[in-house]
């Protein structure tokens, strides 16, 4: 739903209605623009002298198109985490534009971060009082956020792995539809764990430009630059965290396959087994109902207990013979 909101000392989130001819206010600090129509942008396009980015420039994958500097105003995209709460993670560039004391940013989907810090801007306003705060608080949510998501996909990795290598209680065969819903497993935390890595990394790249930009540097932002740095330190610490669980994750999968290999090669062994065990008594059932003439075993009296014997003989023999090498 497109929609235009603003905050500041003075601003309370409230939307803002181009074609009610309403105007954006002077003390206005961050300006949101969600799914922005036409008019929308030229609205903020008027109020900050700057070209809002359009939906094609937020897809740029580019570096340089991410990250930039023109006429003293900073474009920063990254790529934002949303859908893990139904079960679908995916990610969506959400753009920054910082130009004077004013913030503007573009997106089309709402992350849980962004909801949460558009409440805590509507209760107090000092997050929110100038552009380089609102950065900040905005990207702190974000990374709080992230940091919890990349717990809960510890947490199921934790569980995942507790799974693989439970103790078993007897030899029977894992299920296939256990095996499949385990591989499902790690498929969906393999998809999380990426898209938390790409938000990360992104993050990371857009907070680095930012503490290198001249609008952190002077007395005055040295404080939001102190913030800045130590967000980008704990973003890198969430990235080396997120590369050890991918690790994890792919021996998980490799003990999965392995476990697939063993089951498979069970199977194998069994059908094996049987055919070693039946093929000598069935050869000998074979030869004495060929259908010969001259068979001297068929007009003996002891004839068909030898053959029964024979039968037995055979097919106990091949047993004994696989348990002491113990194969069986």
């Amino acid at each position: 739903m497109p929609m235009l909101r603003t905050y500041g000392p003075n601003c309370d989130g409230s939307v803002i209605d181009p074609g009610k001819g309403q105007r954006i206010p002077d003390d206005a600090t961050w300006i949101d623009l969600e799914e922005p129509t036409r008019e929308e942008d030229s609205l903020v396009e008027q109020c900050v002298g700057v070209q809002v980015p359009t939906r094609e420039d937020m897809t740029e994958i580019e570096p340089s198109s991410r990250l930039y500097e023109q006429n003293g105003t900073l474009y920063m995209t990254m790529s934002a985490l949303y859908g893990v709460e139904d079960g679908r993670p995916r990610s969506d560039p959400i753009s920054f534009v910082l130009t004077g004391n004013r913030l503007v940013t573009v997106r089309y989907v709402t992350p849980k971060p962004v909801r949460a810090f558009q409440h805590h801007a509507h209760r107090d306003k000092l997050l929110v009082h100038d552009a380089l705060s609102a950065i900040y608080g905005l990207l702190d949510s974000i990374v709080d956020r992230l940091a919890d998501e990349l717990e809960s996909a510890g947490a199921e990795i934790e569980k995942i792995s507790a799974h693989i290598f439970a103790k078993q209680t007897s030899a029977r065969r894992i299920p296939a539809d256990r095996l499949t819903a385990l591989l499902t497993r790690i498929g969906r935390a393999q998809t999380l764990l990426a898209k938390i890595r790409e938000t990360a990394v992104s993050t990371g790249r857009l907070l680095s430009f930012l503490s290198g930009s001249a609008r952190l540097k002077g007395e005055k932002a040295e404080s939001v630059r102190d913030r800045i740095y130590s967000l980008s330190t704990d973003v890198h610490s969430l990235i080396d965290h997120s590369s050890f669980l991918g690790d994890n994750l792919t021996f998980l999968l490799d003990a999965s396959l392995g476990l697939i290999s063993i089951e498979q090669n069970a199977a194998m062994k069994l059908f094996s087994w049987a055919a070693l065990v039946f093929l000598p008594p069935t050869l000998i059932a074979g030869i004495y109902g060929m259908n010969f003439e001259h068979m001297p075993e068929l007009k003996w009296l002891f004839g068909y207990p030898m053959a029964l014997t024979m039968i037995f003989v055979s097919a106990v023999v091949p047993i004994w013979y696989l348990k002491r090498r113990g194969w069986i």
